[in-house]
């Protein structure tokens, strides 16, 4: 499957761009960008340089990636996200340094996020829209909030997960309600809960 390329997206002869990938209008893709096979990047959205994005990622309208993120496979991001890499900007910074940011796979964030930098977004963790997310979410995490804190824990169909069906001194064992799959969290993770 060949790659579609909109006519005013600005994609860089440097970047990588995997098979069945779609790049629409006003995108920019930079040098040394790499996007793997069955992507989605949406209008106007801004891929700097050295940004790693792997399979079957969709990224919504309007969403700015910058140096030093990772979004491993299965990752949606809504429209408007933001993504820092600077904890301490400034005009006249002549660092190359970039902060670095870790997305794992099947991890969604909502519209109008703003994830700042040297954090992590744990798998299929679910970030709420307009959250500010200012330190790590764990797997399976659901966070909201400016600054977004820990509220819950969801299921890979997205629900949220409610039924505990076992508990030790390790884990929590949810049941998911929508598609019956059983979800394993951490006890370590269960604590961090602010309800």
């Amino acid at each position: 499957m060949s790659v579609f390329i909109h006519k005013t997206a600005e994609v860089s002869k440097d970047a990588k761009v995997g098979a069945g990938t779609k790049i629409w209008n006003h995108a920019q893709v930079r040098e040394k960008a790499t996007i793997g096979k069955d992507c989605i990047i949406g209008k106007s959205s801004y891929i700097d340089m050295n940004v790693v994005i792997g399979n079957n990622v969709k990224i919504q309208n309007f969403v700015s990636v910058y140096d030093g993120v990772i979004l491993e496979n299965n990752v949606f991001v809504g429209p408007s996200v933001t993504f820092t890499n600077d904890l301490y900007p400034r005009a006249n910074s002549t660092s190359r340094e970039w902060s670095k940011t870790l997305v794992k796979e099947g991890a969604s964030i909502a519209a109008g996020a703003i994830i700042v930098c040297e954090n992590t977004l744990g798998k299929h963790c679910m970030v709420g829209a307009g959250s500010v997310v200012t330190k790590d979410i764990p797997d399976y995490g659901i966070a909201y909030g400016n600054p977004a804190k820990l509220k819950g824990f969801v299921c890979e169909c997205g629900h949220k997960l409610s039924e505990i069906v076992n508990k030790n001194n390790l884990n929590i064992l949810y049941r998911c309600t929508s598609c019956s799959k059983k979800i394993k969290i951490p006890v370590e993770d269960f604590n961090k809960l602010i309800c």
